[in-house]
């Protein structure tokens, strides 16, 4: 629904509202830890229902999609209507065309789970597979499972363990603001690459000072538990004005409608995926490795961060239903998506529709 020169910004709101989301969540954690009882926990439990409450009640005022007006219906008056609502002028007729030309390839292009293993599509399996995969390998879900573990590991105490985690959440929300500024107007190329040197810097700096501070007794001076605190801090923000909103906002960008909504669902599949590998082996690899572990993720995001300067091109700006030239052009998959790969497709397809077709 959003316009093309805005839809970077809009679609970090996505990272934005998740990250003030745990923002309120570790404040709250801090404020009733020390409650008597039990309380404590049960409080931040519960207080889950009130995000809940909200998405239930909102989610009845949500309009349907232009696009999805279109596929579902076939009503261009309507979704006419509503994309001049959403635009603000009645100068629509160029965007409306092509959201009727991509719902007819859609309405053509059934089963699209297969549809998206076709040689075509190949830059965007490639995409949606990889990107969701190297977000979790930044280490950023350690901070958010584990940060207070992390600080009193290194020799916080519990209250200020807790404080911690809010000053790393505040900087990762107003990282999460300076990306809705800037990702349409340097693009999401620069932001993958500028946040994955800064993350590699801070782990690097993270496992080193761990490496040399870290005492056998399991204790650290505080003036190097701090330096740790802040470097993290930097990491955080890293993650948050990059991967964490990018990660969601390229592959929706260069899935065409056809196959989107596959798209979507490996993206938010290979995320839950990896979220419960690390969740589950972190804390054992940190007990056998220890200041390896951040050596391990930086390792991580050198290899993603040389990924996306070699495989990714840019897309801001771009409509959606534009986005297929972006591969043509490209200097790897034009190899696999040019003139070449279009007349090996058809050539599948027309075979496919022989075996398919009954015999006369």
């Amino acid at each position: 629904m959003a316009p093309p020169q805005y839809r970077g910004a809009i679609n970090n709101g996505f990272e934005l509202s998740i990250s003030i989301g745990i923002l309120i969540a570790n404040i709250l954690n801090y404020c009733v830890v020390k409650l008597a009882a039990g309380w404590g926990w049960r409080i931040s439990l519960s207080m889950a229902a009130v995000p809940a409450t909200f998405l239930t009640i909102g989610a009845i005022f949500l309009p349907e999609t232009p696009s999805f007006i279109i596929q579902r219906d076939g009503d261009t008056d309507k979704a006419r209507a509503l994309l001049q609502k959403l635009r603000g002028t009645t100068s629509v007729q160029n965007e409306l065309d092509d959201l009727v030309s991509a719902s007819n390839l859609s309405r053509a292009a059934r089963y699209p789970f297969r549809k998206i293993f076709k040689r075509k599509y190949r830059p965007q399996l490639a995409m949606v597979l990889l990107i969701p995969f190297f977000n979790q390998l930044t280490g950023i879900n350690v901070m958010n499972f584990y940060a207070p573990v992390m600080f009193r590991t290194i020799g916080l105490k519990e209250s200020a363990s807790l404080l911690s985690s809010v000053v790393t959440r505040l900087c990762a929300t107003f990282a999460n603001i300076i990306a809705m500024l800037v990702v349409d107007r340097f693009g999401r190329r620069k932001l993958f690459l500028v946040g994955g040197i800064q993350m590699i810097l801070s782990q690097l700096a993270v496992g080193a000072i761990l490496a040399a501070e870290f005492k056998d007794n399991g204790l650290m001076d505080k003036d190097y538990a701090f330096l740790v605190l802040i470097t993290m801090c930097v990491f955080v923000a890293g993650f948050a004005w990059s991967w964490g909103p990018l990660t969601f906002l390229v592959p929706t960008e260069i899935c065409p409608l056809e196959i989107r909504s596959a798209g979507q669902s490996i993206v938010v599949a290979v995320v839950f995926l990896m979220t419960f590998v690390i969740g589950q082996t972190f804390l054992a690899v940190l007990c056998r490795i220890k200041s390896g572990t951040f050596f391990l993720f930086a390792a991580w995001i050198c290899v993603m961060t040389l990924v996306v300067y070699l495989f990714l091109p840019e897309t801001k700006k771009l409509p959606m239903e534009q986005m297929e030239q972006v591969w043509r052009r490209h200097w790897f998959w034009k190899k696999i998506v040019g003139e070449e790969g279009d007349k090996e497709e058809e050539e599948k397809e027309r075979q496919e529709k022989k075996i398919d077709s009954p015999s006369s």
